[in-house]
């Protein structure tokens, strides 16, 4: 197979772009297959719903509590190794899932998919803005985009009819084992690092990643408390018809997915600073908007803007990131993700807070708030490096 630094330089980021769509898209697909898998899991195992929301949180625990680690073993080894050697293990988790013949066996290998996920999602994150980094346009929201369609996918796949849970796995399994063993050629090589970085960055890096870090759990939060309470807004504030409930999940989903398939040629045209602040106000705006006026068709119209406004800042933020001087783009990644995972995982926790003492539409325009403050902010966090 021909080396791809090798290629005339326009081949040779073609298939740079069209591998790191792949790693998205298969991370998508494997994380939403573990989604499909988890009624089965309840039922083999005839989980309590407290019990299963311990499987729940271990794969984000996983993901917690080795992602500082992944971030300087990726810097090391470089973000193309890592994707193989830790694609392998993703692939390989996901397989073993509807296998585990016991419930701690089960938590355990819960714990490791989630530290290969939260692995595999730094170092394709490191190869975007490589890639992003050498092309003459915006990339990194349509990569998003690709996770959110590898979701879509893998979701889909659950509802074959036949389809048991193993072949649900085995399928989505074999795609990321093929992506992470067919990658070396295609990616690009990792910039080298300063003494700094080597280190684990400097205090002046260090300090931009922590601002970065916080501007990102305040986004995640707002994402995070949207996909789990939107649904519960519809049917309990909004008094919306039982059938469509959903409908706010979609209506949110739909936002995100539209606005991350439009957010590179926004920010081609009216820059990243710019994109920022009329994501953040554009999300304060639809989320305010159900606040305010608690109707069916208002809500799902709120949500919808709000998915438009929230979809591209977390591709922002990690592009800001991989560009903080002194620190390896790993390394700051796995950073500033860690803030947003547990901005996603606290999020609804928060809200729902706020809903117990002052009611569901205070939360949501708590929400709007926040949003309104990243809109107003973020800039300041992210201006020197997009």
């Amino acid at each position: 197979m021909q080396d791809a630094s090798s290629l005339p330089g326009h081949a040779r980021m073609r298939n740079a772009t069209r591998a790191t769509m792949a790693q998205f898209f298969v991370n998508g697909a494997t994380f939403a297959t573990w989604g499909v898998l988890i009624p089965s899991v309840k039922e083999r195992f005839a989980l309590s719903d407290a019990v299963l929301s311990l499987a729940m949180l271990a794969v984000a625990a996983g993901a917690l509590l080795t992602m500082g680690q992944s971030g300087k073993w990726i810097a090391r080894v470089g973000s193309a190794t890592a994707l193989r050697q830790v694609g392998i293990l993703y692939a390989a988790t996901l397989l073993l899932i509807p296998l585990a013949p016991q419930f701690w066996m089960l938590v355990a290998l819960l714990l490791v998919f989630g530290s290969a996920m939260a692995a595999f999602d730094v170092a394709m994150s490191v190869q975007a803005a490589l890639v992003e980094g050498q092309r003459t346009r915006p990339i990194m929201s349509t990569l998003h985009a690709m996770f959110s369609i590898g979701g879509i996918a893998g979701s889909a796949l659950g509802a074959v009819p036949g389809l048991s849970p193993l072949a649900h796995a085995a399928l989505v399994g074999a795609a990321t084992l093929a992506v992470a063993l067919s990658i070396g050629p295609f990616a690009l090589p990792d910039e080298t690092a300063d003494a700094a970085a080597a280190h684990g960055g400097d205090r002046s890096a260090r300090r931009m990643v922590l601002v970065l870090g916080g501007i990102a759990f305040l986004a995640l939060m707002c994402e995070g408390g949207m996909y789990d309470w939107a649904a519960v807004y519809m049917r309990d504030v909004a008094q919306s018809p039982a059938a469509w409930v959903s409908y706010s999940y979609a209506a949110f989903s739909t936002g995100m997915a539209l606005g991350r398939l439009s957010g590179d040629r926004i920010r081609a045209r009216i820059g990243g600073l710019r994109t920022l602040a009329w994501s953040g106000a554009a999300g304060a705006a639809g989320i305010a908007l159900a606040a305010a006026w608690p109707d069916p068709l208002l809500t799902m119209a709120g949500l919808l803007l709000g998915g438009l406004g929230i979809a591209n800042l977390m591709p922002i933020f990690f592009l800001a990131a991989a560009r903080v001087p002194g620190m390896a783009a790993a390394e700051s990644i796995a950073a500033v993700a860690r803030f947003a995972y547990v901005g996603m995982l606290l999020g609804p926790v928060i809200i729902g807070g706020v809903a117990e003492h002052l009611g569901l539409q205070a939360g949501f325009a708590g929400v709007a708030l926040v949003m309104l403050g990243v809109a107003l902010f973020g800039g300041k966090a992210v201006g020197r490096f997009i």
